[in-house]
């Protein structure tokens, strides 16, 4: 039985979280900080072990190289680290939810648009870890932590920067079943393409319930992940949209080149075949992001500072004729136009047409306190709309608010000089 008196370093363990054959982790309590942390420690004689020890020790020193170091909403924040001679221990941000092993038993599978949402983030994540320079190589269900309905934290990079010679040894320590084709070859200098085969073969799972390559033994399912084209998921499940069989499947193709160019390429394909199994009405976080980013004037925020806008706003959607916002009343708001076009007028003069990408209100939310709307914003298409308002903004970091308010000043002086000179004709 565990003893919840036991402390390691500064942490005071409360409870068992998962045991592994190197080590455990465990729910404990920074007593500096008082906050909840997940504690991975390792065992004395894991690095002893004369055959694999060293791998594992290189594994356990490049997590804890990364205290600090990767700071992105969908990455397990590495937050201290302490590694001796014959032990060490990691402190990681705590993720209540469990990893995503769960979810990967046809009994069990979450929803196809979580899923795809899922994948979405997944991609963002990688991208900023590769930009970093940066390779998981160990993507798996088991790494990618659920933090809520769609909200993911990747884990685990321990296996980011082996050496070649390292490779063959760690496909022999766990399942190869994650790892792409030249991954398993041994190839020096994997890129991001690698855990993008990763990912493809993790979502593949979410959706279908089984993996796209096994076999009977370890040779047989090296063989096929090598040799063998996967089957297409609508295929293994029927409901699912064909449409996301050519999207999957190129995640999976056998040479590096032959999956998607970038990132945001792959994203971006999983955002619209999202948009074929959404619920009527549903605004998901991918098309927050996708919108938001196209923005120019805030091409100078991080990509977690554009999550933390997406989170900020309230979005919805106003059916053509609809007004947002009259003038007269009274407002500290300001907002986002994602999608579509509306007029703006006062007294039924026609001042400015918005178009998607722009804002409108900022006004009100700049003088701060409540203020009359100086005019009427009324929607000329169906639109999209994200409202952005002070007490939500005031909880998104300092550096996000700088960009933010740099923004909505440039874009109020641009529009300024437009409705002047229209009112002057």
């Amino acid at each position: 039985m565990l003893d919840l008196a036991l402390h390691v370093g500064k942490y005071d363990i409360q409870k068992l979280l998962g045991k592994g054959a190197t080590g455990s982790v465990y729910l404990a309590r920074d007593t500096f900080t008082g906050r909840e942390v997940a504690l991975k420690t390792i065992e004395p004689e894991v690095f002893r072990d004369p055959q694999f020890g060293p791998v594992y020790r290189s594994q356990f020193l490049n997590e804890a190289s990364l205290a600090g170091k990767l700071r992105h909403p969908h990455i397990v924040a590495i937050l201290d680290a302490v590694v001796g001679e014959d032990s060490g221990h990691i402190a990681m941000e705590y993720v209540a939810g469990g990893d995503l092993s769960q979810h990967c038993r046809r009994e069990h599978l979450l929803p196809v648009p979580d899923v795809l949402q899922i994948g979405f983030k997944c991609c963002g994540a990688l991208d900023y870890a590769a930009k970093e320079g940066i390779v998981h190589r160990d993507i798996k269900p088991a790494n990618i932590m659920l933090a809520g309905a769609t909200e993911v934290k990747i884990a685990d990079f321990g296996a980011a920067v082996l050496k070649r010679s390292q490779v063959v040894q760690t496909a022999a320590l766990g399942s190869p079943s994650y790892m792409s084709p030249e991954h398993i070859e041994g190839r020096k200098d994997l890129t991001f393409h690698s855990d993008m085969y990763s990912l493809g073969v993790v979502l593949y799972e979410l959706l279908t319930g089984r993996k796209p390559f096994t076999g009977s033994n370890l040779e047989e399912l090296i063989s096929r992940i090598r040799k063998h084209e996967a089957v297409p998921p609508s295929a293994v499940r029927a409901e699912l949209p064909k449409e996301l069989d050519a999207v999957v499947l190129r995640a999976l193709k056998k040479q590096p080149l032959q999956r998607y160019p970038s990132w945001s390429d792959f994203a971006l394909e999983l955002s619209k075949v999202g948009e074929l199994v959404l619920p009527p009405g549903a605004i998901p976080d991918s098309e927050k992001y996708v919108t938001l980013k196209k923005v120019a004037m805030l091409a100078t925020l991080a990509d977690s500072e554009w999550w933390e806008l997406a989170r900020a706003a309230r979005w919805r959607r106003v059916p053509k004729g609809e007004r947002v916002v009259n003038e007269g009343e009274r407002g500290r708001s300001f907002f986002f136009l994602a999608r579509g076009e509306s007029k703006v007028t006062l007294k039924s003069r026609l001042l400015n047409m918005v178009n998607a990408g722009e804002c409108f209100g900022e006004m009100a939310y700049i003088a701060g306190g409540e203020h009359p709307r100086h005019a009427t914003v009324e929607a000329v298409t169906e639109l999209l709309v994200a409202e952005f308002e002070p007490e939500r903004l005031e909880r998104m970091s300092l550096g996000a608010q700088l960009q933010l308010t740099r923004a909505l000043v440039r874009n109020v002086s641009d529009r300024l000089a437009l409705a002047n000179t229209r009112i002057h004709r």
